[in-house]
């Protein structure tokens, strides 16, 4: 019996392992569609309610397994509703292929319906692999290297299959001339190490130190129990990039939490005090909150050589496998000859633990919002995962959620794009269906796409083992972030027609929608509701009504951040003088901890 080129497609990625593809149908894909039928939904077809949000279920999946996810959308509007998840993968560096429908061959070319030219639309997004299937001998090579290229470059690939292309009878590469061979898909690691004379020259630079510091990112994942040791042994701190949160636990006595704008206060008091960093696995951006210009001598390990240098002036660059990088190096590295500073390290981030408590207790009106995640933080499952969108709610997902046990957490990081925190959920809920799984999203995402994506939620919940799902809403009406932005960075008002959200009750639309719903009005009700839906048989919305006027404000606030936030106020904001006093008060706790 023939079968089609889109029964190979399926076979093949069976074989490549995929257990699911995200997508929408239409008839640009009906081929593989129907190819997906006679081979009885495997993989599983997970239709989400949009494309983007396919696009974006699928970086949650690649996120927390470490595999290459596969989207699905047909050819135009299906295609170009990919972008943002795309780009959102592309920027996170998550291993990602999309596969996209086109026009049939003989209508190309002749402005027929949805037809749009899908190289130009995927040039950039997948511009490491991005090629169009025009014979049934190409498959093979085609899908082979966009999963192989996705997966050791950490990027996005993408393959356009003309809808007629998908229906012919496939045929094998033959041997002979303009026929590319492929081979069955197989493990890829690859494990890359510095040579002896840079690791030497690292060395001596962490030995000479005397107040090290490290900073860890997303590349530093798997290596956690070689940067303890590092940490240990050098007596450093170490700080998160917003990534590489769930590297290390939160209870290690030397982590001082996130850094950046997002970041503690301890973080900050690390890099402002330190003669010596050593950066694993991260790109983080925000050089200002890194030691100042000469301040500390800096070694770097990365595997992409073309990271290393980017924020930080970097003394020794190691460009390999962050693991095997620190194996190599721990033989040569010194203890810590001065335990001043290791004690001074755990100081400032016992100090940081009582003001993050502190700041979460602080009354508010309602509910003040850090308290929404410090309350999750101290019930949290050592075996959760834990998804945040974009907005204020990344500010106390980074400061007040406290990583322990296996616990993984993750948010759009680069693109920070809103509405990804419910489909990163459900992509993370595939990945490992035995995980409690909790997304932490404002309410500007949850109207955005979050809402639609309970639909999905509902439709595949059945499936999971573990069916807690908690989505957490931080109720405000106010698109908050953008709202402290334009007080105390443009000294301008509140703009109430951007600004201000319609009210809906989010617990009311759960119940519609068949999941559980709770409302939370008072703090006094947090911890009860999250025990609630933390034991729960089934999905649940958390609908928590929060102070929209309490600040994301970073660690180090400018003098500049003051005077606008002033200046907003003699605008006739009258948000801005509650948003000022939240923040003094947010602030006092920080100068006189446990007091």
């Amino acid at each position: 019996m023939s079968i089609t080129v889109a029964d190979h497609l399926v076979a093949r990625l069976q074989e490549w392992g995929v257990a699911q593809l995200f997508g929408y149908s239409g008839d640009g894909i009906n081929g593989i569609l129907a190819a997906l039928g006679r081979a009885g939904n495997r993989p599983r077809f997970v239709q989400t309610r949009h494309e983007e949000t396919a696009a974006l279920a699928a970086v949650g999946r690649a996120k927390f397994s470490g595999q290459p996810a596969v989207c699905l959308a047909t050819s135009g509007p299906g295609a170009v509703h990919l972008l943002n998840g795309l780009y959102d993968a592309k920027l996170d560096h998550v291993p990602v292929v999309a596969i996209v429908g086109q026009t049939a061959r003989t209508a190309m070319g002749g402005s027929y319906q949805q037809e749009i030219d899908l190289q130009a639309l995927f040039k950039d997004v997948a511009h490491e692999y991005l090629v169009e299937v025009n014979a049934a001998e190409q498959l093979p090579n085609a899908l082979d290297r966009a999963m192989r290229t996705a997966q050791t470059r950490r990027t996005v690939t993408a393959l356009i299959i003309p809808a007629d292309v998908q229906d012919l009878p496939y045929r094998a590469p033959a041997h002979e001339f303009k026929h590319v061979p492929s081979s069955p898909p197989a493990p890829l690691r690859t494990t890359s190490i510095p040579d002896r004379a840079q690791l030497a020259a690292a060395a001596e630079v962490l030995n000479a130190g005397s107040r090290p510091a490290i900073l860890v990112g997303q590349g530093a994942r798997g290596a956690g129990d070689e940067i303890r040791r590092v940490a240990e042994l050098l007596g450093a701190g170490v700080s998160k990039a917003l990534l590489g949160k769930d590297v290390l636990p939160d209870d290690l006595p030397y982590v001082t939490g996130s850094i950046g704008l997002l970041g503690t206060r301890a973080s900050w008091q690390l890099m402002t005090e330190c003669d010596t960093l050593l950066i694993v696995g991260s790109n983080f951006p925000y050089s200002q909150f890194l030691p100042e210009y000469g301040q500390a001598r800096a070694v770097q390990i990365d595997i992409d050589g073309g990271s290393i240098g980017m924020r930080y002036p970097v003394e020794v660059p190691l460009v390999g496998d962050a693991t095997a990088t620190l194996r190599a190096l721990l033989p040569l590295l010194d203890s810590a000859g001065d335990p001043s500073w290791g004690e001074w390290v755990r100081e400032i981030v016992a100090d940081w633990h009582t003001v993050a408590e502190q700041q979460a207790m602080l009354d508010a009106n309602p509910v003040n919002p850090m308290r929404i995640v410090w309350e999750l933080s101290v019930r949290l499952p050592d075996n959760a995962v834990v998804t945040a969108d974009s907005g204020s709610v990344a500010n106390w997902y980074a400061r007040q959620l406290q990583i322990r046990g296996q616990v993984r957490c993750s948010l759009s990081g680069t693109l920070a794009s809103m509405g990804c925190g419910v489909p990163y959920a459900i992509g993370a809920k595939f990945a490992d269906p035995h995980r409690p799984v909790v997304a932490l999203v404002g309410d500007g995402a949850m109207q955005m796409n979050g809402m639609a994506e309970l639909l999905t939620v509902r439709h595949y919940h059945h499936l999971w083992p573990d069916r807690r799902f908690a989505v957490c809403v931080l109720h405000n009406n106010d698109l908050n972030q953008v709202t402290w932005e334009q007080r105390a960075l443009s000294a301008e008002p509140r703009f109430e027609p951007s600004q201000a959200l319609p009210d809906v009750s989010y617990a009311d639309v759960a119940t519609a929608m068949g999941l559980d719903g709770i409302r939370v009005e008072t703090p006094e009700a947090l911890g009860p509701a999250w025990d609630r839906a933390l034991a729960a048989d089934r999905p649940v919305v958390l609908d928590v009504v929060c102070d929209p006027e309490v600040p994301p404000i970073p660690p180090h606030v400018g003098l500049d951040q003051l005077k606008a936030t002033a200046e907003a106020l003699g605008k006739g904001d009258r948000g801005a003088w509650r948003m000022l006093m939240e923040g003094i008060r947010a602030k006092a706790q920080e100068l006189a901890p446990g007091e």
